[in-house]
């Protein structure tokens, strides 16, 4: 079978896993989305089928309790083949636990995804979300300073 999955139906693809699944707290969306085979490489998420499911759907648990108005806008994107890149910039408000107690404080972050759409469907994907600057924002750790 050959896949027919076009650029733009890729992207729409990513774009509801963040807005939908991690932003709107839908966990269905994990299981529409990603490929019974999934093979998972973000960090803390990792794993493989239904284990890597399952993770997924706790993380977007976990962001979506965490930040409940959490927005995701997409920036730059690629495709080659069956993978495409994307930056998203996010923003929200921290009114549940997330590396800790809530802090109430405004949060905007990057995150960085690669994924490999075959039919629709994620089959393997790698995440960054860029947990520095999500910790410098919440005042878990100090803003970097220049040398």
């Amino acid at each position: 079978m050959t896949d027919t999955t076009t650029a733009r139906e890729m992207l729409a693809v990513v774009e509801r896993m963040l807005v939908e699944g991690f932003a709107g707290g839908r966990l269905d969306v994990a299981d529409e989305l990603c490929s019974p085979d999934l093979i998972e490489h973000q960090f803390g998420l990792a794993g493989r089928g239904a284990e890597a499911i399952a993770k997924v759907r706790n993380g977007m648990q976990t962001v979506h309790d965490a930040f409940p108005d959490l927005h995701f806008s997409i920036g730059d994107w690629a495709v080659a083949g069956d993978t495409i890149w994307v930056r998203a910039e996010a923003t929200g408000t921290n009114t549940g636990p997330f590396i800790g107690p809530p802090t109430g404080r405004p949060v905007q972050f990057t995150v960085y995804d690669s994924a490999r759409v075959i039919d629709g469907r994620i089959v393997e994907h790698w995440g960054v979300p860029d947990r520095f600057e999500i910790m410098v924002r919440l005042g878990r750790m100090p803003e970097p300073q220049a040398a």
